[in-house]
């Protein structure tokens, strides 16, 4: 299976070495970006699982990248988590939500919780493209052969139970962080739904029948 690509953004080399050395666990691809510039760059002709943004960088600073990613229609759906050496209190951490973040982390932080946070994003993405992959190859099966109903239904049902398990897993992560102080749980979960209820509507288009 093909990996999954995480985009790193941070001014400070330092910064990235740490951040690689994290993740490296998730044996995915890490994809480094020195600037907002390059990030935006990298998001022309790649796809992203997740995107971990400094605030703090020269020039275009963390927010005003997320602001252009979001304005990207191919790009507004990718997760960002912000990350940031200081801690400037809540009005801060809420202009990190409203520029799009789906977690907003202050330095230092736990390895092992932006691991397991970013893992979340991976895991979703993995499924997502699953689903994709086997939904766009249904359609095709389906026009060149005009298969029965009773087929495309059975293979809509298997469909439909992946998608139920990642709904399961989604469910289980709220369930869990339901009862912590972590400020971006809300905007997490939120994201999470958008995402479920999107893929839930389109492989309920697909069912035999429907318009």
């Amino acid at each position: 299976m093909q990996k999954a690509k995480i985009l790193l953004v941070d001014d400070r080399p330092e910064n990235l070495l740490a951040l690689e050395a994290i993740l490296s666990a998730l044996d995915q691809t890490l994809v480094r970006a020195a600037s907002g510039e390059e990030a935006l760059k990298a998001l022309l002709t790649d796809d992203f699982a997740v995107i971990l943004l400094d605030v703090q960088m020269p020039g275009m600073d963390g927010f005003e990248t997320a602001a252009h990613i979001k304005r990207r229609e191919r790009t507004r759906d990718i997760p960002i988590i912000f990350l940031t050496a200081i801690n400037h209190g809540p009005h801060h951490t809420f202009r990190g939500y409203a520029a799009g973040a789906v977690d907003y982390i202050s330095k230092p932080f736990d390895p092992w919780v932006l691991r397991a946070k970013v893992s979340v994003f991976v895991d979703l993405y993995m499924k997502n493209c699953q689903l994709k992959e086997q939904a766009a190859l249904l359609r095709l099966q389906l026009e060149a052969t005009g298969a029965e109903p009773a087929i495309g239904g059975a293979l809509l049902g298997e469909l439909s139970a992946r998608l139920a398990a990642v709904e399961e897993q989604a469910e289980s992560l709220t369930k869990q962080l339901d009862g912590t102080e972590d400020g971006g749980v809300a905007a997490t979960a939120a994201h999470l739904e958008r995402k479920l209820t999107g893929l839930r509507r389109a492989l309920d288009a697909l069912r035999p029948g429907t318009d």
